[in-house]
């Protein structure tokens, strides 16, 4: 499975004839190409070309005196395998900002439907026009509202639009992209899971915390967050999200928010020994599922834990289980 889109970056001395014999024709014989100027202006100092293959794969290569930038969502031309891979922030700012308006431009020529959402759209920029996942994203987003049930898809949107203009996760916008995966399947279960941790930073954001994904732990486990805030404890949070009883094989909604908990409490935050609050987000349920959870409020075999629902519209409702170390909103009991 490829990765999301990152830059080569060459440090060879390129000229125009050299990127038509080693790159243009190598994608040409392989796939069918033509290469052609770049829709914008390329960044000042740079030369620069742009290259679509007859299947739709789109590619960009930018180049001066010190070397040059490939990025693209189709097979790398030999001449730049073994060279370093370098994201859109760790490139220099003016060839990230060319290549990702060329990009754009690119995703809202083929999805029209994104250009209302520019936030989110560029947010996951890396996995749209990702080599094998450019499909089966924007499918998640477009066909099934981001992973709400019975949601319309442009609520669903700007639910996480709203969050994402925020900025509270520029910084990580790799880590938390690649979370939707680059497969050539949507697989939902998966990608809805992705998103709860987008919910869940979304809630303690707006609770006034700094949110910063990915905690490394001495288990060799990695912690989906931990959260900061000047007049409050660091706290370790884990985020797990339960499928329905329709698509699983628990019986009823209880029983399928205690397996998912349980599979998460009886490994990752077991070995852990403490120190982490559980988020269980049961956005994935219908209302009447949510309304079972609700009135048994289940333990969920570990404290302290959230168990909540969000809908896009801003609602939520949830309960807490032992002693939370954390600011919630006051829709949560």
């Amino acid at each position: 499975m490829a990765t999301p889109l990152r830059f080569r970056r060459s440090n060879a001395n390129w000229t125009e004839g050299r990127v038509r014999a080693e790159i243009y024709q190598s994608l040409d014989q392989n796939l069918g190409a033509e290469m052609s100027t770049p829709w914008y202006k390329p960044p000042d100092g740079y030369d620069a070309r742009r290259f679509e293959m007859d299947n739709g794969d789109v590619a960009l290569f930018c180049w001066n005196d010190d070397g040059g930038y490939w990025l693209g969502n189709t097979e790398t031309p030999k001449t730049l395998w073994g060279t370093n891979k370098v994201t859109f922030e760790e490139a220099p700012d003016p060839v990230s900002e060319w290549a990702q308006r060329e990009l754009l431009a690119q995703l809202y020529e083929e999805d029209p439907w994104l250009e209302t959402t520019p936030k989110l759209a560029w947010f996951f920029l890396p996995v749209f026009l990702s080599k094998d996942g450019r499909e089966s994203t924007r499918a998640f987003f477009r066909e099934h509202a981001a992973g709400f049930p019975d949601a319309d898809r442009d609520t669903a949107l700007s639910f996480y639009e709203d969050f994402l203009a925020t900025g509270a996760l520029d910084g990580h916008r790799y880590v938390m992209a690649s979370k939707l995966g680059t497969s050539e399947t949507v697989h939902h279960a998966r990608m809805a899971a992705a998103m709860s941790e987008f919910t869940v930073a979304k809630i303690l954001f707006e609770q006034g915390y700094t949110v910063t994904p990915e905690i490394e732990i001495s288990t060799g486990h990695s912690i989906d967050f931990r959260i900061d805030r000047a007049d409050a404890e660091t706290t370790l949070v884990e985020v797990t999200r339960p499928v329905p009883p329709d698509d699983r094989v628990a019986d009823s909604a209880v029983a399928a928010i205690r397996q998912t908990a349980g599979n998460k409490t009886s490994g990752q935050l077991q070995e852990h020994g403490g120190g982490v609050t559980l988020f269980v987000d049961c956005s994935s349920f219908t209302d009447d599922g949510w309304a079972e959870i609700a009135r048994n409020r289940p333990e969920v075999g570990h404290r302290p834990a959230v168990v909540f629902r969000a809908r896009p519209d801003g609602r939520l409702d949830g309960y807490t289980h032992g002693s939370v170390p954390i600011d919630l909103p006051r829709e949560i009991d």
